[in-house]
């Protein structure tokens, strides 16, 4: 036990330090003006579980908070594929999403944008390719953008949805 005190004591605080609130309103006007750039409106994401532990969701989920604000910047996540430009996936595929995966991706009106999220996406993580999984989320449908990581820390994610909104078309 006073081993781990004296570990915690000599470590510190290990989180990341606020931002000012002059440079969260710079980032969010840039991001903001870049969407719109290229979209010519706010981006909408549709965000599908395709078989994951939930690690990412969580990140995915932080995302919305005060801290990052993604709607303040123009950035939404929607029900439906058929009002998405973008889908967010995490997971390995299983099986038994891969019809499912492959509808919404058909649903999603062009031009789409696809970002796999975290290592399981990326190239099927921990469960790879076997009976119950297709694998990585590019062996099902087309991938962009991917966003490795277990989980991916939010701004990792959310660098993997500018860089999927910036790709040329």
């Amino acid at each position: 036990m006073l081993s781990i005190l004296k570990r915690i004591a000599t470590t510190g605080i290990v989180s990341e330090p606020l931002p000012t609130l002059a440079d969260l309103k710079a980032e969010a006007d840039d991001l903001q003006a870049r969407i719109f750039a290229v979209l010519g409106r706010a981006l909408t994401i549709r965000q599908v579980d395709a078989g994951s532990c939930n690690g990412c969701e969580l990140e995915i989920h932080a995302l919305n908070n005060p801290y990052y604000n993604l709607e303040g910047a123009g950035i939404r996540f929607v029900a439906s594929p058929r009002h998405a430009d973008l889908l967010l996936v995490t997971g390995p595929v299983s099986k038994h999403m891969e019809i499912a995966l492959q509808r919404t991706y058909d649903a999603t009106p062009e031009p789409k944008r696809v970002v796999a999220v975290g290592d399981c996406g990326c190239d099927g993580g921990i469960f790879g390719a076997s009976y119950a999984s297709c694998g990585r989320v590019a062996n099902v449908i087309p991938v962009d953008v991917t966003v490795p990581g277990c989980p991916p820390a939010p701004v990792e994610i959310l660098r993997g949805i500018l860089r999927a909104v910036t790709l040329p078309r």
